[in-house]
């Protein structure tokens, strides 16, 4: 039955095969099993709810993509945008998030309804390169500098704004000790190596941190403080659409980017070019694949948890044979599992999981790379996108600065044809965020 449904013999794989690639991709990306009700709580949200909201939209997510797709792709709430969801918006802004749930959800309404209308390749093709590189290398910092403050080694200077920690506490040295074993690990092709890392730091914190172990296994927390708690009409009414903007355009980016990028690597897409580095998926499996994962924000925010996306880390059970959905079948099914580890994931400090999110923030900085560096009007609106996420503690104000100074750049420069129009309608949107309803 697996090998007909699924197509294993066709694919060239077999069941053992998909069953270990499953595995190999849950070990990847199950540190964000910790990491996220660790973000999420700083927004005022029960993290053991925020944690069984985790599991259950991963699983969901990855379950559609595995049997409705047919993908080898895992799907489970962002980095980048869970970190924007607490520190900006809620702990920034001042929305409550319950509001910030309503802009989710209101985000992968816009999402799924463009994947429908088969717009989504094609918006993300007028995007410029060079923005695009800007979000993702921005992110990176702007989780680089949340990882630094959560593990201590950074902290607050009125003088100079930001200062060195202490480095003879135990949770700051405990932290250096978990981001050096998980780049080692990772260097040395480790599977499951951030997971190593965060575990190994909350062990040790055991001894040396003054944590409180509770148990390891136990049966799932109530997902009642979350569920089918987002605010819609508090999220339109407090005028946040800027902020659904952010969400729409980082999950455009990161999940289109991010199928396309696994599928690619297993020989899946056929591509039809539409411009000079501008393809759209043609494949119906990748249409599926697509909805599969906008579907998945709009659950992500009923259950309780921020935007929801197809992880990178699926390369990894590529990489290890997985070929068709039956992979993430094996990862949908793990992510149930983990629902009856919450007392373990309770037990995980800041300061364990700040190690991931620091080494996550060094990969995501490697695409600046990518920057056309002898055209000007391409590299500074990308550096520009890069430099004011951190600085200004906003992934919304870095995308703006980025689409504003790309097209004020084009326009002084005689360029303003190679401008698509989605690039001129969301440089006017920030234009007038700034000049009616201030930095917000």
């Amino acid at each position: 039955m697996l090998l007909r449904y699924f197509g294993l013999q066709a694919a060239g794989t077999t069941v053992r095969t998909e069953v270990i690639a499953g595995m190999t991709t849950f070990l990847t990306m199950a540190y964000i099993l910790f990491v996220n009700p660790s973000i999420l709580s700083a927004a005022g949200m029960p993290a053991t709810s925020v944690f069984v909201a985790t599991c259950l939209v991963a699983s969901l997510a990855t379950l559609i993509m595995g049997v409705f797709a047919n993908y080898p792709v895992a799907c489970a709430p962002g980095m980048g945008l869970n970190a924007y969801f607490a520190f900006a918006v809620v702990q920034g802004m001042g929305y409550h998030w319950q509001a910030a749930l309503g802009a989710v959800f209101i985000s992968g309404c816009l999402f799924l309804l463009l994947t429908l209308v088969g717009l989504r390749g094609a918006l993300i093709a007028a995007i410029p390169a060079s923005i695009r590189t800007g979000i993702t290398a921005g992110i990176g910092l702007f989780l680089g500098i949340i990882a630094l403050k959560s593990s201590g080694i950074v902290v607050a200077n009125p003088a100079t704004l930001v200062g060195l920690g202490d480095l003879h506490q135990p949770q700051v040295l405990l932290a250096v000790l978990g981001f050096l074993v998980i780049v080692a690990l990772d260097v040395m092709k480790v599977r499951g190596a951030i997971l190593i890392g965060i575990l190994l730091v909350t062990v040790l914190s055991f001894f040396v941190g003054g944590n409180a172990f509770h148990g390891v296994v136990s049966l799932p927390p109530s997902i009642a403080p979350t569920f089918f708690k987002l605010d819609i009409a508090g999220a339109l009414s407090s005028g946040i659409w800027h902020v659904v903007l952010v969400f729409f355009l980082v999950e455009l980016f990161d999940a289109t980017g991010t199928l396309m990028g696994v599928a690619q690597r297993a020989g899946l897409v056929p591509r039809t070019p539409t411009g000079p580095g501008r393809d759209v998926p043609t494949d119906r499996r990748m249409r599926r694949a697509l909805f599969a994962d906008s579907a998945a924000i709009i659950a992500g925010a009923v259950l309780g948890t921020s935007s929801t996306t197809a992880y990178v880390e699926s390369a990894a059970g590529v990489q290890a044979g997985g070929r068709t959905g039956l992979t993430a079948l094996v990862v949908a099914v793990l992510f149930l599992v983990a629902l009856f580890f919450a007392p373990l994931a309770s037990a995980v400090p800041s300061y364990a999981t700040a190690p991931a999110l620091l080494y996550v923030a060094c990969l995501m900085l490697r695409d600046i790379g990518e920057l056309p560096w002898h055209d000007a009007t391409e590299t500074v609106p990308g550096i520009l996108t890069v430099l004011a996420m951190p600085f200004t503690y906003s992934i919304a104000n870095g995308i703006a600065f980025g689409f504003i100074s790309y097209a004020a750049l084009k326009l002084l420069t005689g360029r303003a044809r190679s401008v698509a129009p989605a690039v001129w309608v969301i440089a006017a949107i920030f234009l007038l965020r700034y000049g009616y309803l201030g930095a917000g």
